[in-house]
């Protein structure tokens, strides 16, 4: 049965679940999304969100409050008489009066196994944290912070070397599948939910700037989960000379190098005892415990370019070190 929905996100990870929705032949009465935000070099143009510039192709009212706690804003929300709100990614709170406006409630797609990483970086605190699988949820919103029970799961391996990016991709797209199926259950009065586990809570808050440097003293394994949990935006970093002027940069990629032959010449010692230290030319970094290879690296101003090409435009040598 086609219900009529009111859709509420804001990045590029939303957009799928926008369309997909619309093309199941469900009503949109309007999308909720950010505001238009400063972008650009100099920060001067205003740029709509991707899921304004979806449901503008698509030809769907956009509404972009900064808050919904007015009671203005509520009743333009009730005012819509939808049968449901889906909410992936807003970026916004809803008030226990927008929660309750639509008739059968408010639907968030969320991308991890809850009760783990509730919040609001989920995917890259699951991939720094080392965890070996995820997934999509759709759940029932609730007042709390992700507290909601759970109606729908999809689970998702995470593989060795992925990224944030690349597990930002894979969820984006079983997000999708997963509302339109939920959402086709809830118009026939089939969508069933459990109450979330009250054991096994974390919190995944938001990237701040100042967790971004690599720690090369810390073991392999968190390191290369810095890395990639943070790939591509905003990016772990470090810094090294080159032809004499201190360069920050962007790791992209990494893999873990532990246990391999290294030549005969680079005592253990130095293998375990320098932290960033190059070990090759390969670009192999000595970690805390252990050590990594850089795949993918990225210069200040530069773009994304695999190990092997970075290093034919940059005289990094054996011995030198990452700070």
């Amino acid at each position: 049965m086609p219900l009529r929905v009111i859709f509420m996100g804001t990045p590029e990870f939303s957009v799928p679940v926008l369309r997909a929705i619309a093309q199941a032949g469900h009503e949109i009465a309007a999308v909720y999304t950010q505001p238009p935000r400063a972008a650009g070099r100099r920060g001067l143009e205003l740029t709509s969100s991707p899921v304004q510039r979806e449901a503008e192709r698509l030809g769907i009212e956009v509404r972009t409050p900064t808050s919904l706690k007015g009671e203005a804003e509520q009743a333009a929300f009730r005012a819509l008489r939808a049968d449901v709100a889906v909410v992936v990614a807003y970026g916004l709170l809803l008030p226990k009066a927008v929660l309750d406006a639509p008739r059968f409630g408010c639907l968030n797609g969320h991308a991890s196994l809850l009760p783990r990483w509730r919040g609001a970086a989920p995917i890259q605190r699951a991939i720094m944290a080392g965890d070996t699988e995820t997934g999509m949820m759709v759940m029932r919103m609730e007042e709390g912070l992700d507290t909601g029970p759970v109606a729908m799961v999809e689970k998702c391996a995470i593989d060795p070397d992925m990224t944030a990016g690349d597990l930002h991709d894979r969820l984006m797209h079983s997000a999708a599948t997963l509302m339109v199926e939920a959402l086709s259950r809830l118009g026939t009065n089939t969508l069933a939910s459990t109450l979330q586990a009250a054991d096994g809570v974390t919190y995944a808050r938001k990237i701040d700037k100042s967790e971004t440097r690599v720690d090369w003293t810390r073991p392999a394994g968190e390191v290369h989960n810095h890395i990639r949990g943070l790939s591509p935006f905003p990016g772990a970093w470090c810094e090294i000379d080159i032809g004499g002027r201190t360069e920050r940069l962007k790791l992209l990629r990494s893999t873990l190098s532990e246990g391999q032959s290294f030549s005969e010449d680079l005592a253990l010692s130095e293998v375990l005892g320098e932290s960033g230290g190059i070990l090759d030319d390969r670009l192999t970094v000595a970690c805390g415990t252990g050590a990594i290879r850089l795949v993918e690296v990225q210069r200040a101003g530069g773009k994304p370019a695999a190990a092997q090409e970075f290093l034919r435009g940059a005289k990094i040598e054996k011995g030198m070190k990452f700070s």
